[in-house]
């Protein structure tokens, strides 16, 4: 890991609806933030952890205001839109990381040519579980992968923080405080070192046999796996439009102090999973695009 090796920020993960993505969220037992509304026409009600990531559940609140964004050249709309059209309502579109430096990245990703878009500023009103609130700005410098037409990737600096504080939404009741993992699927994983490389900044570590890719970050690892090792790994079939195309964002793994609390919790709300390996696997449902992986602590 190099030093200008970024830590995760968040993973943006499309929904149908907020209500239905709430609902999901609070029976796999996590504590849901207010609705955040964006000014170019979605929304979302993020889950923040104690490791400072946290994931995004995104929506279109307003169908016309995001077609003019796009129109604009909004790269965050166009590329939710894009996923959307590919792959559907629910799903994992796209990795965030932090930077202190978005235009510093957007001139490296043209460099690299791998550009996704213009850099794009916007500010937006946030809320405390209290009701207090304040205006967060950001800068976004995005990426895109050639050989992976679905997904999206981004830097994500904070230009604003307001002082909201955050602390009691990321006590949850399934005990998560840590994203441990994300975990991408390509048929063909080397394909995409270079591109991965650049934008994580940081090497691959390669292993041998599997074809399989991990790139440590300051906060976490990412995976990337064929679909084949992912589907042997964890016990599941994933579908055949999940296989193709590149690079698709599968999973996210989260830490657990005990699998068997974590069971219960899943038994007593409903949430069907396949235990494995001391580790529970819930599949993709309405409100939750991705496979979430829970692991016990080492």
């Amino acid at each position: 890991m190099s030093p200008q090796t970024k830590p995760l920020d968040h993973l943006v993960l499309p929904v149908s609806g907020l209500d239905e993505a709430q609902t999901r969220y609070r029976a796999l037992g996590f504590t849901v933030a207010p609705v955040g509304v964006h000014p170019f026409g979605t929304a979302n009600c993020c889950i923040y952890l104690e490791d400072g990531t946290f994931l995004e559940p995104l929506a279109v609140a307003d169908a016309e205001l995001a077609e003019r964004a796009v129109a604009e050249g909004n790269a965050f709309v166009a590329g939710d839109r894009s996923y959307r059209e590919r792959v559907g309502q629910d799903g994992f579109a796209a990795i965030v990381l932090g930077t202190n430096d978005a235009n510093a990245d957007a001139a490296r990703f043209e460099a690299a040519a791998m550009q996704g878009g213009d850099v794009l500023d916007f500010s937006r009103e946030v809320v405390d579980k209290t009701g207090k609130s304040g205006t967060a700005s950001f800068r976004l410098a995005f990426a895109r992968d050639l050989q992976s037409p679905a997904p999206f990737f981004f830097t994500c600096e904070r230009v604003k923080t307001p002082k909201v504080d955050r602390s009691a939404l990321q006590h949850h009741r399934n005990r998560v405080t840590r994203l441990s993992a994300v975990v991408l699927t390509a048929p063909e994983p080397r394909l995409h070192a270079g591109f991965l490389e650049t934008f994580f900044d940081c090497t691959a570590n390669a292993e041998e046999g599997s074809g399989s890719l991990t790139f440590s970050l300051p906060n976490t690892e990412v995976r990337v796996e064929t679909p084949d090792v992912f589907s042997e790994k964890y016990g599941v079939e994933i579908g055949q439009h999940d296989t193709a195309e590149g690079l698709r964002p599968m999973a996210v793994v989260f830490e657990v102090p005990e699998i068997d609390a974590t069971a219960s919790l899943f038994k007593a709300d409903g949430i069907a999973y396949l235990a494995r390996n001391n580790t529970l696997i819930v599949p993709p449902a309405t409100g939750q695009g991705a496979y979430f992986i829970f692991e016990a602590r080492a």
